[in-house]
């Protein structure tokens, strides 16, 4: 089974990249070079600059990645691996490939404005600033999410930690190769993959020892930096790294995967309401969207495509490869994730202390989520044993056991940290956005809040907040909810800026998912509000109580969004 996913996973990624994603960019877009990129014409030397279209690859998939496309997955085990694998698919092709490029293009077509802006000129004014408040809360909550899992793996494996702190060394040496030297491209492409290596291995000789509540502390003042500085300092660089990590885990992963020709431990489906978010049975509709998140389709996306890569996309031809490749890339990744949890999870639970009993056929739905929770083996660290056991049986095996374990680690951390950092680099042009109101009116205090190391802090003191709690599942469970209610406001606004802007008969290839998206998505908050937060306020109330309110206010302010668009028409092409 392994080997039969992979290749048809691979095969369906290949030809509808060629097909599917090429008409839209042909038809829809009507992408062109001869409209001057908006990282050239407005070039500022600290968010405009135009990169290659292997970094800006780079960056943009390891901003959109995070942890997301492994967590999400595994996390919907619980399910089964085909509810999982076929759900992943789905959105990839009908909704998360064509939401991200649409994002991308329309805000390249926008000066390189946020989607929310686009927002305000296709729809209404109301309707946009409704959406920078849903997309603030969102950052919030991604910030909160993404430090509380980097910070129970750092705390777990000091040896990841101590691995991405060297490669942020790396990747500064590399930013300064790239854009300071006269050095060629491809030679300090080949000395920051050397960097990139010995940063590993210098990790595995010593970890870094600290708890979790100082690495938030580390997180907070890093996140700020990293938001702040100009994005060819560490932003490209690293994430251009990054990348590279990313090949070589998936050509191992899609190697290991194919050669194993292993069955699957996993049930192909296990009950329809396993028991999962909060201890409660999580039904697959409406619930789904919420757990496997960005592997599948993601609001956040449309914040990356529409925040920083807009503004280092070079040209419009280079938009396909970025916004709708990288969507696929990460689609893959989950479909690497899923076949090794669904062939090797059981051996890793076993390893870990697990009976046959507690996660046999009969018990996969009700037993998954509480074994991994009692043996404090988290979704990351799961992942993490299933790909080096799927490594192990084949003629990969040369490679030591506790290096793939070190690169999977890495894997979720470095994409992890990348969404961390851009994430609040993101909620500091939302914050500079939704305070021009204020310009004219009181410059003082605009003028504070725009400056970018004030906007860099409010979210990251709130995120970080909500993190040191530790409740990470219902943290998950609430970014979820907010990722994937922006997702189908994102997708409705890259439908209106094809059928009012390009005018395009085929906006349907956007409008018709997402209002599949936003029932779905809005019956899930619903659920996640009435039976998962009760017993997150019961369990630590301040935090709960605070995603809670966060969770309500987005509803009503995604009900006065529907509210506009139904009424503007801005769907229908004129």
């Amino acid at each position: 089974m392994t080997t039969l996913i992979i290749v048809i996973g691979l095969l369906l990624y290949l030809i509808l990249y060629f097909t599917y994603g090429k008409k839209i960019e042909r038809d829809v877009v009507v992408a062109s070079d001869a409209n001057e990129a908006p990282s050239k014409r407005l070039y500022d030397g600290v968010d405009y600059i135009p990169a290659r279209k292997e970094v800006l690859f780079g960056h943009h998939f390891a901003s959109i990645a995070g942890a997301a496309p492994i967590i999400g997955p595994t996390l919907a085990m619980c399910w089964g691996w085909a509810p999982a694998i076929l759900w992943v698919w789905f959105g990839n092709i009908f909704i998360g490939a064509v939401h991200d490029y649409l994002a991308l293009m329309s805000s390249v077509r926008y000066d390189g404005k946020s989607i929310q802006f686009v927002a305000s000129d296709l729809i209404s004014r109301r309707t946009s600033t409704a959406f920078y408040w849903i997309v603030f809360f969102l950052l919030v909550l991604v910030v909160a999410a993404f430090s509380a899992i980097i910070g129970q793996m750092f705390v777990k494996t000091p040896e990841i930690a101590a691995a991405y702190l060297w490669k942020i060394v790396a990747a500064l040496i590399l930013g300064y190769l790239l854009y300071h030297t006269k050095l060629d491209f491809w030679v300090s492409t080949i000395i920051g993959i050397i960097m990139l290596v010995l940063a590993i291995w210098l990790g595995s000789l010593k970890g870094v020892v600290l708890t979790y509540n100082i690495w938030m502390w580390v997180f907070f003042f890093y996140i700020i930096i990293a938001a702040a500085i100009p994005v060819n300092i560490l932003l490209q660089p690293r994430d251009y790294l990054n990348s590279w990590l990313l090949y070589a885990g998936l050509v191992i992963g899609l190697i290991a995967a194919v050669f194993a020709f292993q069955g699957f431990t996993a049930p192909a489906f296990s009950s329809f309401s396993p028991v999962l978010l909060g201890g409660k049975a999580t039904p697959f509709w409406p619930a789904i969207p919420l757990i496997i998140a960005c592997g599948s389709l993601s609001g956040f996306h449309s914040l990356v495509a529409s925040g920083t890569s807009s503004k280092q996309l070079t040209k419009e031809s280079d938009g396909l490869f970025i916004g709708y490749g990288a969507m696929f890339t990460e689609g893959f990744l989950s479909t690497i994730v899923i076949v090794s949890v669904a062939g090797f999870g059981l051996a890793a639970l076993q390893t870990a202390g697990a009976t046959p009993e507690m996660l046999n056929a009969e018990n996969w739905g009700a037993a998954f989520t509480p074994v991994t929770n009692k043996l404090k083996l988290a979704a990351a660290n799961l992942f993490v044993q299933s790909y080096a056991g799927m490594v192990a049986v084949t003629w990969l095996n040369f490679i030591p056991n506790n290096l793939v374990k070190l690169i999977a680690g890495m894997w979720v951390a470095s994409f992890a940290m990348t969404t961390l950092d851009t994430t609040n680099r993101l909620a500091r042009y939302c914050v500079a956005e939704m305070a021009l109101p204020l310009k004219g009116k009181s410059d003082g205090l605009y003028n504070f809040l725009s400056n970018r190391w004030i906007a860099s802090i409010i979210p990251a003191a709130i995120g970080i907040w909500l993190a040191a709690s530790g409740n990470w599942l219902i943290i998950w469970g609430s970014f979820g909810a907010a990722n994937q209610l922006i997702a189908s406001i994102a997708l409705m606004t890259g439908a209106a800026f094809a059928a009012k802007k390009l005018r395009s008969k085929f906006a349907n290839v956007a409008v018709i998912p997402a209002w599949i998206l936003w029932v779905t998505v809005t019956a899930a908050i619903l659920w996640f509000i009435l039976v998962v937060q009760p017993g997150a306020i019961a369990k630590t109330p301040v935090p709960g109580w605070t995603t809670m309110i966060i969770l309500i206010v987005m509803l009503i302010l995604n009900f006065l969004f529907i509210w506009d668009f139904v009424k503007s028409k801005a769907y229908k092409v004129e």
